[in-house]
């Protein structure tokens, strides 16, 4: 088995939209795929330049539970994401950024742990790309990024082992652990979370 780290953003369940928007407008600008149209819980409609399960057939998540996209992101170029296209024949835009994708994720609409947050749940498709994940300042900097556009209250890598490292909190970059110092547990961190 390979690794599967990942990062997680954890934002008010009624800001699902807003961040499924912020994070098409990461996507490759190419059209590679047709739009994906998705119904959210509430009855919003939105359309995203990804599939769901390599389908472009519409998703209707208008009860809950979980969506699943597979998706492509643009970021910046930094030494690891460098390292990780290297031989794949990716030129960076014109802002600099190369696409990198499939990136695996999975909406969690009010999960039971916290109700009234989502969670995005971004996993890598490889270990090489689980090793950009943790160590790319760049791939960093897009997912706290799109917490921050999305109204996100937390940001989390996950690199499967017994703690998370907290990219995101309650507006402003950290760099923290839970468990940790500062947090015992999961709970700890979600009772700083508003509301």
């Amino acid at each position: 088995m390979g690794l599967d780290y990942g990062f997680e953003i954890f934002v008010p369940a009624q800001n699902v939209d807003r961040a499924l928007v912020a994070l098409a407008e990461l996507a490759p600008p190419t059209g590679q795929v047709p739009p994906l149209a998705l119904t959210l819980p509430g009855g919003g409609r939105l359309s995203v330049p990804f599939t769901s399960n390599f389908k472009s057939e519409p998703v209707d998540c208008s009860t809950g539970g979980t969506l699943e996209l597979d998706t492509s992101i643009m970021f910046g170029v930094d030494d690891a994401v460098r390292e990780y296209v290297e031989g794949r024949d990716l030129e960076p835009d014109e802002l600099g950024r190369v696409q990198i994708g499939y990136i695996y994720l999975t909406v969690r609409f009010a999960p039971e742990e916290h109700p009234g947050y989502a969670g995005l749940e971004f996993t890598a498709a490889t270990s090489g790309m689980s090793r950009m994940f943790e160590r790319s300042a760049a791939v960093r900097e897009v997912f706290t990024g799109l917490t921050a556009a999305s109204g996100g209250v937390c940001c989390l890598l996950d690199t499967e082992s017994d703690t998370f490292q907290i990219c995101w909190l309650n507006g402003r970059p950290v760099q923290d652990m839970v468990p940790g110092p500062n947090f015992a547990s999961h709970a700890d961190l979600v009772a700083t979370w508003p509301g």
